[in-house]
Parts: C-alpha cells; structure tokens; sequence
C-alpha cells in the first residue's frame, strides 16, 4: 500500500527554529504505520532536544510491535519521560527542557488503530466526510473546549490557549497518575484518515477548513502540504507539522447479479392417433358420469345442513356469552421514566459538541434507570464529575446504555453501574472505559459485532484492552 502515510513539518513564519519532530514510517516488521507529532515545548530551553529523545525512544520500542499494544505505548512514553528527565539532571542548562506527544500505531491490515497522548498535541479520525477529534488537550482551555464551555473559535483566541498540565519531562515519575497517558483504540476502516498535528495547525485553522482539505480526492502529499499552507497563510505563528494515514483498502461493494435464464429443453410432439370409441365404451363412461353426479349432489347437502347446525349453534352460543357479566382487561403498564432519566436522555441527544460533563449538582444520586439510556451519536465524552452512579430500578430488567450501530468513539469515563444484568451494550469497538466502575453486574459490557449476512467472515477477534486498576480507588459509591 504505497503512499498510504505521509508526514511533513515546517517553521512557520515568525520562528526561527522548529522544534517539531514527526514519524511517518512502518514499523520493522513492516505490519503496522507509526503515526507520531512530538512538540518541543516552547519557549523552555531544549525542546529541540527533549523532542528527540522522545522520538529515538518511540523508534526502539516500535521496531517490533506484538502482543497487548496499548500497554506497550504507555511503556514507551515511559520510557521516553526517564530518558527526557535523566538529560535534565546531567545537564543543568536544560533543567526546563520538556515535550508534548501523540502516537498513533496504525494496524491497516485487520482495520485498527490505537494511540497514546500527552500535551497538546492532537489526533483526528476523518470517517465519511465527518472529522473526530479522538484526543484530549491536556490543558485548561483545552478542557473548557471540550467540555462545551468554549467554543473552537474562542479557544484559538485565548490568551492561555498554549499553558499545559501535562508534558513528558516535568517530572520523573509518571507512573503515580493511571491517567497520565491517554491512551485508547478505535476501528480503523477503509477510506478513513488519521491526522496526528501539533498545536501550530489546530491554533491557526479550524476543524471546517481541515476537513475541507482532506475530503478532496488529493493524494496525503497534496493534503498535508496544504495544511501546512493554511496554517502560514493566518499567520503561521508556531512551528506546524502534520502526519496523514489512510487505509486505502478498497471499500467491498457487492454488485447485483443478474441470474442466467433457464434453458428448457423442448420436448418433440409426437403424434397421436386417436382410437376409436365402440358402443359398449360409450355406456360405461355414461353410467360413471350418472353415479358421479349423483354422489356429489348427495355430498353438497350434507354440507349445507351441517353449515346451517354449526351456524345455529354458534348464535346461541354468543347470546350466552353476550349476557355474562364482563370483567376489564388487565393491562400491563410499561414503567415510566423518571424526570432524571428523560433530563440525561435529552442532553445526549440535544448535545452541541462531543463532550457531556455530569455532576452530582445536576443530577440527584443515584440516578436509578427505568428504561435503557441510548446513545446514537458518531462520538461522544461522558464525563463524571464527583459521584456519579447508574442504579437499577427494582423492576427494570435491560442494559443500563445500549450504544447504536451509528456510535464509532464513546467514552464513559469515571461513572459507576449497579445492579444491572447488562451494564453497557455496544457495537464493534466502539466503547472506551476509563474509571469506570461495574457493581454486581452480570455482565458489565456486552458487544455485538455487525457482520454481512450470507458471506464467509475471516479473521480474527482482537482482545479486550479493558483492564482493571492496578491500585484499587476508594469505594464511593
């Protein structure tokens, strides 16, 4: 699959060094796509250097990629940050030096990928047309852009769009904070684009004018120089860097097939000479007719009066009916939703944007469901703030979330469920976890994959990348 991935970075106008650096490159073993934006951070002395380092670390781990992957790239940017923080203390000059990441690893052959984040730097999905923005920015604005506070225009606006909580290098152990690294994976398909940029992109032009560009039937050369291009054309303050991957595989269209006409055979006529009829024949035929018509006569009376008693019959039998006391029917009444539940059903499907923070002031605890929450959105964030639990009502017997066919990336992140048979149920690999805690359960996650009817499937089903705490929270629910 030539020219499937592409990568390229520039100055800008008003700086006079980059301190981006990209990976666009397969893997050793030449199964997956590197994807990778590393941002000195500006304006602290070495971020030229600590980038670097960041990318030499990433191309010695991923020289080989097998087993659980998205363990293996938190173990990189690990890896990456000791590296970054041992420079730091050899070399007192670059005491401040730091970096920001995203990776991703693209799997095209079984239409996957998964990645890892820190910073402000950005992964994107451009799937039908549509442009997702799969990473969080690890700042306070970034925050209140994708909480729905800010909008995109107003983020790129403000004063503070450029202060970072969370950069490889600030400091030497990562390992305190699960949440340090985001990481996640999400279905790759064919025709769809990932776009790995640094904040010299995102800061200057807009989601619109970046789908604009990448929807044109432009090879990823073409597309990311024009990226490059917007960027400087507003003003090309920051360095900018952009890396493309497309799964070119051919999208399978199964034409109808018209079916080929029967060929009969036709069979030769023969002749036929007719014999002829004696007398004695004739009689015998007359007699069967006179016995046959009479028989059937006999028949058809017999039926009339036994229609006419059933019909009789059937008339005393209502009159009976008609005079007996009637009781009401019973009539089963489905539950119905409480005012919390039609309030949360009505912000997931009203949300502007792909972010819904609850809190515990908005919404009473628990939260008991009646009925399922469906979620039928291309993306959405779900996140808790404070304690937030889903608790089944004592009559309901449903999933708490069923997630649609339509849903491709759903975070829930730092809710709890209890009492449920089924917690969530989803499609495909649509659903991501983070903190999110099942009580009592049956099954905490059921997924369904959609697969064509009457075709022979092949391939192979990629394991869970769920997992548990390695340090269990503090039970608040």
């Amino acid at each position: 699959m030539a020219n499937n991935f592409f990568g390229i970075t520039d100055t800008g106008k008003q700086r006079q060094n980059n301190e981006d650096v990209f990976i666009a490159e397969k893997s050793g073993d030449g199964n997956f796509i590197i994807a990778c934006v590393i941002d000195g951070v500006g304006g602290y002395a070495g971020g030229e250097i600590a980038a670097e380092i960041a990318r030499a670390a990433i191309l010695e781990q991923l020289q080989y990629i097998a087993g659980d992957i998205v363990p293996l790239l938190v173990n990189t940017f690990k890896l990456a940050n000791q590296r970054i923080y041992d420079e730091k203390e050899q070399n007192k000059e670059l005491g401040s030096m730091a970096c920001v990441l995203t990776l991703a690893v693209a799997d095209v052959l079984n239409n996957k990928f998964y990645y890892a984040h820190v910073g402000d730097t950005r992964l994107y999905l451009l799937r039908d047309y549509s442009l997702i923005k799969i990473s969080k920015d690890h700042s306070f604005v970034g925050f209140l852009e994708d909480s729905g506070r800010l909008t995109e225009e107003a983020a790129m606006d403000h004063p503070k769009r450029n202060e970072i909580n969370k950069a490889l290098g600030f400091t030497r152990e990562i390992d305190h904070d699960p949440e340090f690294v985001e990481t996640g994976s999400s279905p790759f398909l064919p025709g769809d684009i990932l776009l790995v940029c640094s904040d010299g992109l995102t800061d200057l032009v807009d989601k619109n004018k970046i789908t604009d560009i990448l929807i044109t039937g432009e090879d990823l050369d073409a597309k990311g120089k024009k990226l490059i291009e917007a960027a400087n054309n507003r003003g090309g303050k920051d360095n900018v860097t952009v890396v493309l991957v497309h799964n070119d595989k051919e999208r399978r269209q199964h034409g109808a097939t018209k079916p080929a006409a029967a060929m009969v055979k036709p069979v030769e006529q023969q002749e036929v000479t007719a014999k002829p009829v004696t007398k004695e024949e004739q009689e015998q035929v007359a007699a069967v007719k006179t016995k046959s018509n009479g028989g059937t006569v006999a028949i058809l009376s017999i039926l009339c009066f036994v229609f006419l008693g059933g019909f009789i019959w059937q008339y005393k039998k209502n009159n009976e009916l008609n005079s007996m006391p009637k009781t009401p029917d019973t009539i089963s009444a489905k539950p119905i939703k409480n005012a919390q539940e039609l309030k949360l059903q009505d912000t997931i499907n009203n949300l502007k944007g792909n972010t819904l923070v609850i809190t515990a002031a908005d919404f009473k605890q628990p939260i008991l469901l009646t009925d399922t929450l469906h979620i039928n959105k291309d993306s959405i964030y779900i996140k808790a703030k404070g304690e937030i639990l889903f608790r089944k009502d004592s009559t309901y017997k449903g999933p708490a979330i069923v997630l649609s066919a339509k849903c491709k990336y759903v975070v829930l992140d730092s809710v709890a469920f209890d009492g449920f048979r089924v917690g969530v149920a989803t499609r495909n690999d649509a659903l991501v976890l983070k903190n999110v805690r099942f009580n009592n359960c049956a099954i905490p996650v059921l997924t369904g994959y959609l697969l064509p009817n009457m075709k022979y499937i092949s391939g192979r089903s990629l394991g869970s990348m769920f997992k548990a705490d390695s340090v269990p929270l503090k039970n608040t629910h």
